[in-house]
């Protein structure tokens, strides 16, 4: 079914019209050749209608389909004919054919074969066009797995196809994508379903129509009809308006052309598109395609109408957020592209589209989702036209909406802040349009508004020279003001503040204008602040909003503070109330101006306007309406600071304030209680008095808790700031002898019953009762003695002391509770310089301690604290006036100071406790005596001592106890002096460094850690602390080690009220500032340390870095130190540290520029794979994480787009991965470099080139050492045959393996410049190459040269020829064909003297060595030649064509079967000579002399070959003639004599063919060539040879050339044959039955036995001369020789008899007349009729009675010719006619007939 070749090509450049091509084919030859062609065109048609025939008999489906995917391909490839006629026959038949298939959905296409068809280069378009046709029609019918699996070639077939037809393909393509299935790991390329790194153009293609997809609505249809009639045929563009009447509409961001091929023949259902959707989001999830060209795609998928595509469009993006950079410009155009649609630009390129490929801008939706990452790129920023473009489609375009407005809004924004001053030039007065158009025509939304405006002013602060000219925009902008609503309002404020500075340098009348415009707006707003709002609630009238006026108090607050001097952090009234006594001194100073007396509230008006009274004011009124515990605080605040003068104002509102203590919130209550005794305190001793009596009365009263609450803190309250005021009276007067102002006894006595008032709700059911008179106890006992006894029976200090300690280790009590108790036993000995249970109370705190109350622990520090200074301590001060810094306790004060003791009990006690929660605590109280009595002497004097507790407390597996104790040393450092200083940083880092304890008496049972200090139970220990120091130490400044500490601020537990209140961010800030200096060297190991696997030296460390690292570009500064430091670091013998190297490179390598740092990328590679191996899992993880951020960041560097960069990157890299990582042990380093390799010989491209030499042989040897070695351990084992198949499998796998197709890449770029240093790599390769995985890849890598670089490999050809000579003869056989393939091609490319001393190398193998596998390699690459170069093996023909015929007479091996290479010769000479007569004539010289040479060969199996060559040559031409039959004849007469071997046989059937078919010339006698007598003595010569196969082979060779030369030999025959014949039949009569187990082997020897007889019995009958004295001599016997066996032998050999008895009577001479012998004649004939009719009488076998038969015909038509009828005895006669009756009843007529003759002629002789 072929189309010869030329014809083929004319039709090739015929494609247009492929019915011209007979003409082309028919020139060719003459009128002969168009007879030919007539001819084949009579077969094509009859096979066609033999098609046709089975198609109309084809019933079932089934049977239609064997028959379509049977010969639909072929006939299709008909349509390439050159014959009209059986052109229009397929047509016809295509015809027929449609109609069936489409009625029947089910019957399957041969679509693979199509494809394949389809993709032929030589195929006519014609035969494409309608291959295609049923491509489209069977793909979607397959099942979907097989989709899937021809899914790849749907690509492949695309190549270089006209577009309507790639896209038919890509329409059947895309529905396939959703069930592809991809590898789970997308770095596993090469097990990637598509293969489309090496197809740019198919991917854009394909990019393209899923854009087009994607973009598609569901449900949409193209409604072209109403269009079509109006298009005049050929004249499309004839219209000249925009778009072309009568294009339908396409849908949004698609052209008509893209719509109409997306709908496609066959249009989707929504839910296919939506699967096909599906489908393209997955395919690039797998990252089928590059990143960056498929992100539009995600981007439009995500704004998909239907919910399943849009989430997994969005999820993908969301994936690669991080890595896909917006700032591309491809990126960026793409989405510009998407958004705007084709604009008709008044440009040439804007007029060249056709209206049919113009595309529409995109739907809204799509809009929405796009703008939002321009919003995130720079580069969308300065793209212009584009972005301006983008701005008023958003805000003006047809189908725009608020929120795609919001994000056009952003988007000027987003301009205006970035881009350059270069590019904003143009746009300013654009943009300015733009946004002067929206803000004066749209008015529906004030945000939108307010982003317009605040846009304005953006705008102005960008670009000052465009407003400044323009002062009616300000003028608009304040008309504005007054118009918009308040939230606009805002935004016009704004625009207009940054506005100012463009009129900032007005001049003349410009500036005249400005200020009157300003003037005039002035007083327009003064007129609108006039009409104040009214608020009621309950019956107060507020001027403000209730929650405004809350915010406005605590403003005013803010303010105050401020203008006091100090910087309120926090809204907490605890951090507002440390500012009090600031405050109050400002407040002082402000009423100090005031020299009016306030005395009573009524006073002037000036004092009405004091601030201080309006503020007091407007508190009072939000108390009084609303409450509020801030509001009630400042209010508070503002009194408690300055009471004399301000509490004055409330006397007259005792019950209001009386009223606010019975509030329902707690905390309220207790500011009110505190404001009532502040005022009460102002107040005289009489209404003191009362008004404490009616406390008391308050307290009994049992149906109001919140009432009994208040009161009894109002008591507290009040009592100690009485005591308190008493205090300072007595110490003023001391001076002046005024005794009378003691407190009076009355007095005392009402003291006292409050006290016991109070106490007596100690023990109160209700427990915040229990906490108000615990903290009212506190208050009383902290201004004052208690005036209570000491001990005693009731209530004493002793049992209150008890009572309170009681209480804080209780489960029972709240936390609050415990908090007061603790606080208020610290404030007893703080009033009461005797208090005699101050050392019990102190101990008691030390002992109360309860596991995970570290809070708590704070507070009993604090108390600690005070009770051990007592009445020096701070607390005794009033929080209101004084500070803790400035409070100086009078000098008078009778001291009860016990800190040395307590610094004894805590560092000699609790610190050493075994338990861990004692020693936390411990650490906490030393702590708040450190801070708080920084300047007591007995802490200066213990300085060591508490550091060495601090350290011990170091080692504590408690992250906390820990903090706390390096916060302590921080603090012990700094009050040290300087030498004290320089013994506790030594003892510090020595104790650190070693892990000594410091100098600590211990106990025997106080077992601390087993192993020492640096251990603790978790391991963990000191190992933060020993890193900061080792930092520090490394710094040769020991002394950081402190500010280290005081940077490590980890722990929550400073952020709280408790922690805060050391101040620890204030010394930390300090610390920072002082490290400054330390940061290069610092840097790098605290980068490391950020990714420390310990977590509490990783907290520590990033803390330090937030705390020292502010600018973020440092690490950019310090990259090459980071990485000499991680690099040093990666193989620390630390694992700890290795790990975090690991980590921190991985982050350090991440989204930086690595230009400066490119020569030290092989190194970290190197000491990453060493890693990578690592002892330790978790170093190994972490390796693996930063080896494959390495690989994707080396990737990115080797870009052509980085230039110079790129070029050194891969130069450095190349050969660390190569020689270290394809080649490690370590299976992960292999897979991730070779993974890397195909990577960036993806990037690299043409940058591969110079390093190709390198490259390409390191991969072809990782071929075979990253094979698993298994395999070649199942090939040793293997047998022949499965050994043969594993190892193709292997090969295949090779080719499509990873590091092949990096091969491939690498060898597209390759020219000479390169091939002269990669041929000699190559040529050590195949020679010293040992998998079988580098030899087929260095063969492969040949063939690819020879296709991709032709000229250029010319020169190394030949050295290449000679490496790949040694391969040919690989013991394996799969090597041995790829070398042989290789060779193949490689002859195309070399110099003509290689191709010949090639092929004589190949000739004098095959001649002369005996191994198989020699022989097989020349007949391989001899095939292979033939085949790739066939060119190359005409131009040798004389040197090739012999072999060849030698070779196709290679005699196979029946055990090994080695048919092949006798078929791979037959097939080189039936391809290259014109048929084998003349390849034989043409060649015969050649032919002669290399038979000639086989017969002279050593090996006998060569000599067979050659004979049998010989023979061949010999029945081909009929007749040699000389001198070559001479030639021929001599040598193989020279090849019979010597001993019998394998083959030889071979020899005589030649000699027996050359003389049969050269009798004529043989008679003639020539000069060198042999007689005929000489061959038949040699011949007979070979006949006496003993073994009985070879002798009946020479016999037949005998008997033919006796029979062609007539030469009587019969006598020596006959002394050969006789013996023979007797012998044998002897034997296979005289045997009798064989027993059963000899019966093989006897079977086998009788057939031979049998054989020879026939054999003998046949040459004789050949060899029967017609001379009468040899006649005369064996006539009579040699009848009874054969009329003996007639009767006893079996069937084959009596008809061997029969035929010989026919040969016999035909040449007896008695018949002629001259030799007449009747007596003779009557015994021969006696003889023979009386043993033929055994024969006739047999009723077996038809064969033995025809040949009988004719032998008695034979017989009497002789007698008839020479009239000797006597000679027949009667008797004779009367044998035959019986016998000739009983065949009356012949089973063959013809059989019956020929006797019934017979009969009757020998009935009429009687």
């Amino acid at each position: 079914m072929e189309v010869s070749a030329d014809s083929g090509q004319s039709a090739g450049a015929a494609a247009a019209s492929p019915w011209d091509a007979p003409g082309a084919a028919g020139g060719a030859g003459g009128p002969g050749n168009m007879a030919a062609a007539a001819a084949a065109a009579q077969d094509e048609l009859n096979q066609l209608e033999r098609v046709f025939l089975r198609l109309g008999h084809a019933e079932t489906d089934e049977q239609l389909q064997n028959i379509i995917s049977k010969f639909l391909p072929p006939v299709l490839l008909k349509l390439s004919s050159t014959q009209e006629g059986v052109r229009k026959k397929v047509m016809e038949l295509l015809v027929h054919l449609n109609k069936r298939i489409k009625s029947r959905p089910k019957i399957q296409l041969p679509v693979e074969t199509l494809l394949v068809q389809y993709q032929d280069p030589s195929a006519v378009s014609f035969v494409t066009n309608f291959t295609i046709i049923y491509v489209k029609m069977g793909y979607p019918r397959l099942p979907v797995e097989k989709q899937c699996e021809l899914a790849p070639t749907l690509l492949t077939a695309m190549e270089g196809k006209p577009q309507p037809q790639q896209d038919s393909l890509m329409h059947l393509l895309i529905p396939t994508l959703f069930h592809m299935k991809y590898p789970a790991e997308p770095l596993k390329a090469a097990a990637s379903p598509f293969n489309l790194a090496e197809k740019p153009k198919t991917v854009q293609l394909l990019l393209d129509f899923m854009l087009d997809v994607l973009l598609m609505p569901y449900g949409f249809v193209l409604n072209e009809s109403q269009s079509r009639q109006n298009m005049p045929s050929g004249q499309a563009s004839s219209s000249s308006s925009v778009g072309g009447p009568g294009i339908p509409q396409p849908p949004p961001g698609m052209s008509f052309y893209a719509a109409k091929r997306v709908i496609g023949d066959s249009p989707w259902t929504p839910e296919l598109l939506e699967q096909c959707k599906l489908g393209i989001v997955k395919f690039i999830e797998a990252e089928q395609v590059p990143e960056l060209e498929a992100v539009i795609h995600l981007v439009v998928a995500s704004s998909d109408t239907r919910h399943s595509v849009a989430t997994a469009a969005d999820l993908e993006l969301k994936s690669k957020q991080s890595l896909i950079d917006w700032n591309n410009p491809a990126i960026i155009n793409r989405m510009y592209k998407v958004y705007l649609g084709d604009i008709p630009l008044k440009t040439k390129e804007g007029s060249v589209l056709k209206p049919e490929m113009k595309r529409e801008s995109v739907s809204t939706r799509v809009k929405l989702k796009i703008v939002p990452h321009l919003l995130r790129s720079r580069q969308a920023a300065e793209m212009f036209p584009a972005n301006i473009q983008v701005v008023y489609d958003g805000l003006f375009g047809a189908n725009t909406n608020a929120k795609l407005r919001s994000l056009s809004l952003q988007f000027v924004h987003h301009i205006c802040i970035i881009c350059p001053e270069s590019k904003i030039k143009p746009l300013g007065p654009m943009l300015l349009n733009g946004l002067t158009k929206l803000i004066n025509e749209y008015k529906e939304d004030s945000k939108l508004l307010s982003m317009a405006y605040s846009a304005v002013g953006k705008l102005s602060s960008r670009m000052p020279q465009l407003f400044t000219k323009d002062i009616a925009l300000v003028q608009q902008f304040f008309e504005a003001l007054c118009k918009e609503d308040a939230d606009t309002r805002l935004a016009i404020q704004e625009a207009l503040s940054m506005m100012v500075g463009a009129y900032t340098n007005l001049e003349g009348a410009q500036r005249t204008l400005m200020e009157v415009l300003v003037a005039s707006y002035l007083i327009k707003a003064s007129h609108r602040m006039k009409t104040p709002a009214k608020y009621t609630t309950g019956t107060a009238a507020l001027p403000f909003n209730p929650a405004t006026f809350g915010e406005i108090v605590l403003y005013l607050r803010m303010c105050l503070a401020h203008s006091a001097g100090v910087v309120p952090t926090s809204q907490s009234l605890a951090d507002m109330q440390d500012h009090a006594p600031a405050i109050g001194r400002y407040i002082r100073n402000l009423m100090s101006g005031n020299h009016i007396s306030l005395s009573s509230s009524s006073s002037s008006k000036s004092a009405e306007t004091n601030p201080v009274h309006v503020y007091i004011g407007l508190l009072q009124q939000l108390v009084t309406s609303v409450g509020g515990l801030p509001v009630m605080y400042c209010l508070l605040e503002v009194v408690s600071v300055y009471p004399e003068k301000l509490a004055t104002r409330f006397v007259d509102k005792m019950d209001w304030i009386k009223s606010l203590m019975n509030t329902n919130k707690e905390e309220m209550r207790e500011l009110a209680a505190l404001f009532y005794s502040v005022v009460l305190s102002t107040m005289s001793g009489d209404e003191l008095r009362a008004s404490l009596e009616q406390l008391i009365k308050m307290t009994k009263d049992n149906h109001s808790p919140e009432v009994q609450h208040g009161s009894l803190l109002a008591l507290g309250f009040t009592v100690g700031r009485y005591l308190a005021k008493g205090k300072c009276r007595t110490r003023e007067l001391h001076d002046i002898e005024q005794p009378n102002t003691a407190i009076m006894p009355d007095q005392e006595q009402l003291i006292k019953l409050t006290t016991e008032t109070i106490g007596s709700f100690l023990d109160s059911t209700s427990p915040f009762l229990v906490v108000a008179a615990c903290t009212a106890l506190g208050e009383i006992g902290r201004n004052g003695p208690l005036p209570i006894p000491s001990e005693g029976p009731g209530f004493t200090k002793l049992q209150l002391v008890e009572s309170l300690l009681a209480r804080i280790p209780s489960s029972k009590e709240t936390n609050k509770m415990k908090e007061r108790a603790i606080q208020t036993l610290g404030y007893f000995p703080v009033g009461d310089a005797d208090f005699p249970h101050q050392k019990l109370l102190v101990q008691g705190l030390m002992d109360s301690v309860e596991a995970k109350q570290i809070e708590l622990q704070f507070t009993v520090g604090e108390a600690i604290t005070s009770a051990a200074v007592g009445t020096s301590s701070v607390a005794a001060r009033d929080v209101w006036t004084v500070t803790e810094e400035e409070y100086i306790p009078p000098s008078d004060l009778k001291g009860n100071d016990v800190v040395p003791w307590v610094l004894d009990l805590i560092l000699n006690k609790h610190i050493i406790s075994p338990n861990p929660h004692i020693r936390q605590a411990a650490c906490i109280w030393l702590l708040s005596m450190v801070k708080k009595l920084s300047t007591h002497k007995a802490i200066k004097s213990h300085l060591k001592d508490i550091q060495s507790a601090f350290v011990s407390i170091l080692s504590d597996s408690d992250e906390l106890s820990q903090d706390v104790a390096s916060k302590g040393l921080g603090l012990i450092y700094e009050l040290g002096s300087e030498e004290d200083q320089q013994e506790l940083v030594t003892t510090l880092v020595d104790t650190l460094m070693t892990g000594k304890r410091a100098k600590h008496e211990m106990t025997g049972e106080t077992v601390v850690f087993q192993g020492g200090l640096s251990k603790t139970p978790d391991g963990q220990g000191l190992s933060t602390y020993k890193e900061l120091c080792s930092l520090a130490s490394d710094l040769n400044q020991p002394d950081l080690v402190y500010k280290f500490m005081n940077l490590a601020n980890h722990h929550a537990m400073w952020n709280s009220r408790k922690g805060a209140a050391f101040g620890f961010n204030v010394i930390a800030a300090k610390a920072g500032e002082q490290l400054a200096p330390f940061l290069p060297q610092l840097l790098p190991r605290l980068y490391r340390y950020q990714f420390d696997p310990n977590l509490g030296i990783r907290q520590a460390m990033t803390s330090i870095w937030n705390a020292l690292v502010t600018d973020k570009t440092m690490v950019d500064k310090y990259m090459k130190e980071i990485l000499e430091d991680l690099i040093c670091n990666l193989t620390s013998s630390l694992w700890r540290i290795r790990e975090s190297s690991c980590l921190a490179l991985n982050d350090l390598l991440r989204g930086r520029p690595l230009d400066d740092i490119i020569d030290k990328l092989p190194e970290i590679w190197e000491i990453l794979f060493r890693v990578q191996d690592d002892i330790k899992e978790t170093v190994r993880k972490a390796a693996d994480l930063a080896l494959k951020t390495l690989s994707k960041v080396c990737v990115k560097m080797c870009d052509p787009s980085k230039g110079a960069a790129g070029q050194k990157t891969i130069a450095v890299l190349l050969p660390c991965l190569l020689d270290k990582g394809i080649v490690s042990t370590v299976a992960e380093v292999r897979s991730l470099s070779i993974n890397t390799l195909v990577k960036i010989s993806k990037s690299a491209g043409s940058m591969l080139k110079p390093h190709a030499p390198k490259l390409i042989p390191a991969l072809l040897e990782s071929l075979s050492v990253l094979e698993p070695q298994v395999l070649n351990y199942l090939s040793l084992c293997a047998t022949e045959q499965e050994k043969t198949a594993m190892d193709s499998a292997r090969l295949n796998a090779v080719k499509s393996s990873p590091m092949m197709e990096t091969i491939n890449m690498s060898l597209q770029y390759l020219d000479v410049s390169v091939l002269g240093e990669l041929v000699p790599r190559l040529y050590e390769l195949i020679k010293s190459g040992v998998g079988l995985g580098t030899k087929g890849g260095c063969a492969s890598v040949i063939v690819s040269l020879t296709t991709q670089c032709p000229q250029d490999l010319a020169p190394y050809s030949g050295k290449l020829m000679s490496a790949l000579l040694s391969g040919l003869m690989d013991r394996n056989s799969v090597i041995q064909k790829s070398f042989a393939f290789a060779m193949g091609h490689l002859v195309r490319t070399s110099r003509d003297t290689s191709t010949e001393k090639l092929l004589h190398k190949l000739s004098s193998w095959y001649m002369e060595k005996e191994e198989p596998v020699y022989r097989t390699g020349c007949a391989l690459t001899v095939h292979s030649m033939g085949r790739y170069s066939p060119d190359v093996v005409k131009s040798h023909a004389k040197h090739v064509l012999p072999l060849a015929f030698l070779g196709m007479h290679e005699v196979p091996d029946e055990e090994k079967g080695e048919k092949e290479n006798s078929t791979l010769w037959t097939e080189v000479w039936q391809e290259n000579v014109p048929g084998t007569q003349g390849g034989i004539r043409l060649y015969m010289q050649e032919l002669i002399t290399i038979t000639q040479k086989a017969l002279q060969s050593q090996s006998w199996k060569m000599k067979a070959q050659g004979a049998a060559a010989m023979a061949s040559i010999a029945k081909q031409t009929g007749s040699l003639v000389p001198p070559h039959l001479g030639i021929v004849l001599s040598a193989l007469l020279q090849g019979l004599p010597g001993r019998t071997w394998a083959g030889k046989e071979e020899l005589l059937k030649a000699i027996a063919s050359v003389v049969s078919a050269c009798n004529a010339e043989l008679q003639k006698s020539v000069p060198g060539q042999p007689t005929i007598s000489d061959i038949v003595q040699a011949v007979l010569k070979e006949c006496r040879k003993e073994n009985l196969k070879y002798k009946m082979v020479a016999l037949r060779c005998a008997a033919g050339v006796l029979q062609a030369t007539k030469e009587d030999r019969f006598q020596e025959l006959a002394d050969i044959v006789f013996p023979m014949i007797k012998k044998n039949s002897l034997e296979s009569m005289g045997t009798g039955l064989p027993k059963h187990d000899e019966e093989d082997g006897d079977t086998r020897e009788k057939e031979v036995q049998v054989e020879s007889l026939i054999c003998a019995f046949e040459t004789l009958g050949k060899a029967w001369p017609r001379i009468p004295e040899t006649q005369r001599c064996y006539r009579q016997d040699f009848c009874k020789l054969m009329c003996d066996h007639l009767k006893l032998s079996t069937w084959k050999v009596q008809l061997g008899v029969l035929q010989a008895m026919n040969a016999y009577f035909k040449g007896l001479l008695l018949f002629d007349k001259e030799h007449l012998d009747p007596v003779a004649l009557t015994e021969i004939l006696l003889e023979t009729c009386s043993s033929v009719t055994y024969s006739l009488e047999n009723k077996s076998y038809t064969s033995i009675r025809t040949e009988a038969l004719s032998v008695i015909e034979l017989l009497l038509t002789k007698l008839q010719e020479t009239q000797q009828w006597e000679s027949l005895t009667p008797e004779s006669t009367e044998h035959l006619i019986r016998s000739l009756s009983t065949m009356a009843s012949d089973s063959r007529p013809e059989l019956q007939e020929k006797a019934f003759i017979l009969k009757k002629t020998l009935a009429n002789l009687d």
